[in-house]
C-alpha cells in the first residue's frame, strides 16, 4: 500500500504528518512552506523530496493522488480547495475551517471535486478510543446518556504570541485546538447524535501578558514577545443532543494547578456499564453489575507507543481510502459536525445563554 504524497506546510504538525505517512510505506514527494527553510529541513529527512514555495508547483510533481493541508487553520479552506480542484484526495489538519462557513465551502469544493477530504481527528484511533469503541459497539455499556469530556494543561498555550494566538489566523483558542478533538471523539464513540443545543462559559486570563506567561516547554516554539493572544484558554460547555444525551466539555491551555490534579480523559455513562479512559494514557476502568454485584474491571491494553501507533492507523485508514477509493473513517462532514458545536459554543459565550446548534 504506497502512492507519493505532498505536504503543504513544514511545520510542527506537519513532521508529524511526515513521520506517519513514512512508518506506513509512503514516498514523501514534497513539502511546502511559505518558509522555504522549513521546508528544505524537512525535505532533507525524506529523500528524494523536494522543497517549494509554491502550492501549485508542489500540486503539479508527478504521481501525487493526495495531499496533507498541514498549515494554519486560516489557510486550511484555500489550500483544501486548491488541492481538490487540482483532482487530489486531501487529509486535512483539524480544526476543519474557521467557522461552519468554510467547511460548508470546503464540503461544496469536494463534491465538486469529486475527490475526498478527511479531517485529522485522530483521537478516534487513540487505542483507548479503538477499545471503547469495542465496549459500546457489543452494547455493555447499554444507552449512553451522558458524557464528560476533559484535557487540561498546566502551561500549555502553543506558539504563544503567533497564529495560534490570534483569533483572525486561528479561530479561536483551547475550544478550537483542543476541544474539536473531545467533542468528536464523544461523537464518534456514541454513534453521532445530532447536537441540538449549547452553552458555554470561556475565559482568557493566562496569555494577555506574553512576557509574564511562565512555561516549561512550548508547541510551536518560544513565545513571541511583540505578538498577539487574543484567543481563550479555558472553556466550560453543556452540549445537549437529539437523543437526550449530553455532554460536558472541560478544556484549558492553563491553570494554576499542577497537572494531573485533575484527570484528562472522557468518562461514558450508561444505563448498563460505564467506562472512564485517559485517551493518550494507560488508564482505562469499566463498571457495570452482574448477577446483584458491582463489577469494575480493566481490559487489556496493547503495548506500545500510543501516539505513534494511532497515528499510523490514521494514515494505514488514509491510504486505503486513497488506493481503494472506499469510504474516508472521517469525511468531511464529521468535521463540519464538529464545527457547528464549536461556532455554537462561542457564540452562547459572547451572548451568555444557551443557543440552537446550527444544522
Amino acid at each position: 500500500m504506497s502512492f507519493r504524497l505532498g505536504i503543504i506546510g513544514a511545520g510542527g504538525i506537519a513532521a508529524e504528518h511526515a513521520k506517519a505517512a513514512s512508518a506506513i510505506g509512503l514516498e514523501i514527494a514534497g513539502f511546502c512552506d511559505v518558509e522555504l527553510a522549513k521546508a528544505e529541513k524537512l525535505a532533507q529527512q525524506y529523500p528524494p523530496a523536494v522543497a517549494v514555495l509554491d502550492i501549485n508547483e508542489l500540486l503539479e510533481l508527478p504521481g501525487i493522488p493526495a495531499v496533507v493541508v498541514a498549515t494554519p487553520n486560516h489557510c486550511h479552506k484555500p489550500h483544501t480547495l486548491t488541492a481538490l480542484a487540482a483532482g487530489k484526495d486531501v487529509l486535512l489538519e483539524k480544526p476543519m475551517g474557521l467557522n461552519l462557513a468554510e467547511c460548508d465551502e470546503i464540503i461544496t469544493g469536494m463534491k465538486q471535486s469529486d475527490r475526498f477530504v478527511q479531517v485529522n481527528l485522530v483521537t478516534r484511533q487513540s487505542r483507548m478510543a479503538l477499545i471503547a469503541y469495542d465496549f459500546i459497539q457489543s452494547g455493555r455499556l447499554g444507552k449512553i446518556y451522558h458524557a464528560k469530556a476533559s484535557w487540561y494543561r498546566r502551561r500549555g498555550i502553543p506558539g504563544l504570541g503567533r497564529w495560534f494566538t490570534t483569533k483572525a489566523e486561528s479561530g479561536g483558542g483551547v475550544l478550537i485546538d483542543l476541544g474539536v478533538h473531545e467533542i468528536d471523539l464523544v461523537a464518534h464513540l456514541t454513534g453521532h447524535p445530532r447536537p441540538v443545543r449549547a452553552s458555554a462559559h470561556i475565559t482568557s486570563n493566562f496569555g494577555k501578558h506574553i512576557d509574564e506567561y511562565s512555561f516549561s516547554d512550548m508547541w510551536s516554539g518560544p513565545p513571541d514577545l511583540d505578538g498577539t493572544c487574543n484567543v481563550d484558554d479555558g472553556a466550560v460547555g453543556l452540549i445537549r443532543y437529539d437523543n437526550g444525551m449530553t455532554l460536558e466539555l472541560n478544556v484549558c491551555w492553563a491553570m494554576n494547578l499542577p497537572e494531573k490534579t485533575l484527570p484528562d480523559g472522557i468518562t461514558l455513562f450508561g444505563d448498563k456499564g460505564g467506562c472512564y479512559f485517559d485517551t493518550w494514557g494507560e488508564k482505562f476502568v469499566f463498571a457495570t453489575e452482574e448477577n446483584g454485584h458491582l463489577i469494575d474491571s480493566t481490559p487489556f491494553i496493547p503495548p506500545g507507543n500510543a501516539w505513534d501507533m494511532a497515528w499510523c492507523k490514521q494514515y494505514e485508514a488514509f491510504a486505503d481510502a486513497v488506493i481503494n477509493r472506499g469510504a474516508s473513517p472521517v469525511p468531511a462532514e464529521h468535521g463540519r459536525a464538529a464545527q457547528s458545536v464549536l461556532d455554537a459554543l462561542y457564540r452562547s459565550n459572547a451572548e451568555q445563554r444557551e443557543v440552537e446548534i446550527p444544522q
